[in-house]
């Protein structure tokens, strides 16, 4: 069968994309930032995952303020880079891998999750950052990627609560492909911003501590925030952590913590990552 044995967390800015793209990782403002993803890059390298679940954000690149799934499935074979305004990113067409997203579909909507189910989809900077930090600027990504897209742009986004249990729907779904693959799960976005209004800028260190403590300790407990208090402690953009909570859901009751970075500011961000360890039998 199939097993989600770790689970990822990162930052998705685009300006990292940007920075990345145009070769300046080593200037005195950005280096700090890439130095905390070297445990990772060197981890990953040894710790290969037949497929990633990379649950992320799109921002009105597949999608538009119009039309905007709570929760949309990528289903297809490969997944190009968008183009945001200023051309495609320079990074590898993303591979798909269509056999499980089809069976996660099936799963999951029999578990009484909605989907939309996406056979045609261009990816954006909220699914490619993550693995440029992570892999680089490969000719081709060394992963098949299943891309789950989260409205967290239009009110009202899922509840933490919801995302939650759709992480654990995800688990149980998985363990039950009849292909034996070792899977990953990230969750993107965040940590506390907020990019308009009188509040620009804002960033909570404080509470981006506290939340992911508690994601490894007490994820449950994690889960019951309600949309008001991830603006008020986090900012307007902080709702994007609801997409850790997939992840989270996705590993088990236990995971064990293998690294942490946590670094302020990037571009006008919080940045933070985590490296999760599942230590629950499966489902």
């Amino acid at each position: 069968m199939a097993r989600i044995t770790h689970g990822l967390t990162t930052s998705h800015i685009p300006a990292v994309g940007a920075t990345i793209d145009h070769g300046r990782t080593q200037e005195p403002y950005w280096k700090p930032l890439f130095d905390g993803y070297e445990w990772t890059k060197a981890w990953a390298k040894q710790n290969v995952p037949d497929v990633i679940i990379l649950v992320y954000n799109d921002h009105a690149s597949a999608f538009t303020p119009e039309l905007v799934p709570t929760f949309a499935l990528g289903c297809a074979d490969e997944f190009p880079p968008a183009d945001e305004g200023y051309g495609p990113r320079p990074v590898p067409v993303v591979a798909g891998r269509a056999d499980l997203a089809a069976h996660m579909a099936e799963g999951l909507i029999l578990d009484e999750f909605d989907l939309t189910l996406m056979y045609k989809m261009e990816v954006d900077h909220g699914l490619t950052v993550p693995l440029s930090l992570v892999y680089g600027q490969p000719d081709a990504w060394p992963v098949t990627v299943i891309p789950l897209a989260v409205n967290v742009v239009q009110y009202p986004p899922p509840t933490a609560h919801r995302c939650f249990m759709l992480g654990q729907a995800i688990r149980r779904t998985v363990e039950r492909f009849d292909q034996d693959l070792n899977v990953h799960i990230w969750g993107t976005g965040g940590m506390s911003h907020q990019l308009q209004g009188p509040r620009a800028g804002f960033i909570n260190q404080t509470w981006d501590h506290a939340f992911m403590d508690q994601l490894v300790k007490d994820p449950n407990g994690l889960s019951q925030l309600k949309h008001l208090e991830f603006v008020r402690e986090a900012g307007a953009e902080g709702i994007e952590l609801v997409m850790w909570l997939i992840m989270r859901g996705a590993l088990g009751p236990e995971a064990q913590e293998l690294y942490r970075f946590y670094h302020v500011p990037g571009s006008n961000t919080a940045v933070g990552h985590l490296v999760l360890q599942s230590v629950e039998t499966p489902a």
